[in-house]
């Protein structure tokens, strides 16, 4: 019974070792892509500022010409037509760099003791009217009395807002997205965001946390939400980690440092 009882003990600890390995070999890579990305970043926002000056500058001319967007004469409507498109396609470029950027900052986190309950419920009310557009229905198993989590208010909302918009966009038509929190021992607590939608392949996995990876349709996503995720879980002292069957849906579970005092939930 000793020796069984240590050889369990030798086993967890290689499982927990194993986990810390791959957490910290993600963490290096992060690092490593977030300083590549702020230099690829600043150097197309410079090009993009121009050609967003010249669009601007094109659409001036037409209307000083009298040539408006209503204008048939010499297909100049098409043309406007086109210029909306290129204005249309710089700020989608802008938003990629903007998360760029983001990913890439290395700002340290403003930590103090929050309310995790309300912060998620203000986040899924958030969402829920488009929710509701979709056939979703969003249902919360909060636990009452929890520790209050030691985080950075701002960026843990950036989480759950894109673990609940990935939930919905997860559900084709019709389906449950279910929050829960919860203890997580004596100085920790988590949160589970789970979907009824299509769920990610086995082979998809390991790869859902890296940057650029994305299993949305092309144009549809820029494949940094999840990243940008992790990053921030990770500054805040936390982990967060997926579980998914195809067919059947996806959770997400974040685990965060807590306050040794309770809150008043």
């Amino acid at each position: 019974m000793v020796a069984g009882y240590y050889i369990g003990r030798i086993a967890r600890a290689n499982e927990q070792k194993c986990k810390l390995d791959l957490q910290l070999i993600q963490s290096q890579k992060l690092a490593a892509i977030g300083e590549l990305s702020s230099g690829i970043a600043h150097e197309i926002n410079n090009p993009l500022a121009i050609i967003g000056q010249e669009v601007e500058w094109m659409k001036h001319l037409m209307k000083e010409a009298g040539c408006g967007s209503n204008t048939p004469v010499g297909g100049m409507s098409e043309f406007n037509d086109s210029l909306i498109e290129i204005g249309r396609q710089v700020d989608r470029c802008r938003e990629i760099t903007h998360k760029l950027l983001d990913f890439a900052r290395k700002k340290e986190p403003l930590i103090q003791a929050v309310d995790m309950n309300r912060l998620i419920e203000d986040m899924a009310k958030l969402v829920e009217k488009e929710a509701r557009q979709r056939n979703v229905l969003i249902e919360r198993n909060y636990q009452a009395d929890l520790p209050l989590v030691r985080t950075d208010p701002p960026l843990l909302r950036q989480v759950v807002l894109n673990l609940l918009n990935n939930a919905n966009w997860a559900i084709e038509d019709r389906g449950v997205i279910t929050i829960s929190t919860m203890r997580a021992g004596k100085n920790a607590v988590e949160f589970m965001v789970s979907d009824t939608g299509c769920g990610i392949p086995p082979e998809n996995l390991d790869k859902i946390f890296d940057p650029f990876f994305t299993t949305k349709p092309p144009g549809k996503g820029t494949g940094l939400g999840l990243s940008i995720c992790h990053g921030i879980i990770s500054k805040l002292g936390g982990s967060i980690s997926v579980d998914s069957e195809v067919g059947k849906g996806t959770t997400f579970t974040v685990h965060l440092p807590a306050e040794t005092t309770k809150g008043n939930n």
